[in-house]
């Protein structure tokens, strides 16, 4: 990957939230562990050589609540249940044992690049059926915030994809306005950092994946920021800090 590295952009457009975080922000307000459940495929679960998001993320708001907006009495964990490889009718399957057990106050389920990637092996209509029944199911515990992350834009989604893609990326949007639930646009934000902040394909694929599917470390630790800002924004930051990274 070229060193030569360019500033990105986060617009506020893309990056923001639609509605707030309560459970998240109340969980914050009590004693012991608040609980996040990474749900998605290797998206989530991360490479050898690539810090995955849910790592970042857990390491940013820690960071943030002990030094920025202090909450002594709480703990940030990120559980990372992803697993390669998979997609919604996989995942929905694991959500007593990977989400549910463990009472989380935010949810984030990654979703809809194996359909794509994979779509010898997937069928779209079932997979889109699934994201809808999976967040019904979420949606059926309601002291759980969710946040839905639609696939990742790089070459292998691109490539013989490009049509498919936006039809997944259209599917998800759906189905988050239908279930009235957080979209995080991350095709739209590295789709914005590849057309308007010359961020080449190079700079957001991991060097050593043969596949073209998979983001580098430094493309996933920008997408973690970003999620930690729109996390924060909509779970009712009391104090400003350089986190809050969207214009």
């Amino acid at each position: 990957m070229s060193d030569n590295l360019p500033t990105l952009e986060f617009p506020a457009a893309i990056v923001d939230l639609q509605f707030p975080l309560e459970n998240f922000r109340k969980a914050l307000g009590g004693k012991g562990p608040v609980r996040i459940v990474a749900m998605g495929s290797s998206s989530t679960a991360g490479l050898g050589n690539v810090v995955a998001y849910p790592a970042r993320l857990e390491l940013y708001l820690r960071k943030h609540y002990q030094d920025d907006d202090l909450h002594r009495d709480i703990r940030i964990d990120v559980f990372n249940r992803g697993k390669g490889g998979e997609d919604a009718p996989q995942e929905v399957d694991r959500f007593n044992d990977d989400i549910f057990a463990d009472s989380p106050s935010l949810v984030l389920w990654q979703v809809g690049t194996n359909a794509v990637f994979r779509k010898e092996q997937f069928n779209f209509a079932e997979v889109v059926g699934k994201i809808a029944e999976g967040l019904k199911l979420l949606g059926g515990h309601p002291a759980m915030d969710v946040i839905l992350i639609d696939p990742q834009y790089v070459t292998a989604m691109i490539e013989d994809n490009a049509e498919l893609s936006e039809k997944m990326v259209s599917a998800i949007r759906t189905a988050a306005k239908d279930a009235k639930v957080n979209l995080f646009r991350r095709w739209a934000l590295m789709r914005h950092w590849h057309a308007y902040n010359n961020a080449t394909f190079e700079q957001l694929l991991a060097p050593d994946d043969e596949l073209k599917l998979h983001q580098s470390d430094w493309s996933t630790m920008h997408v973690a920021r970003a999620l930690r800002s729109a996390i924060l924004t909509k779970a009712g930051v009391t104090q400003r800090c350089p986190c809050l990274i969207t214009t």
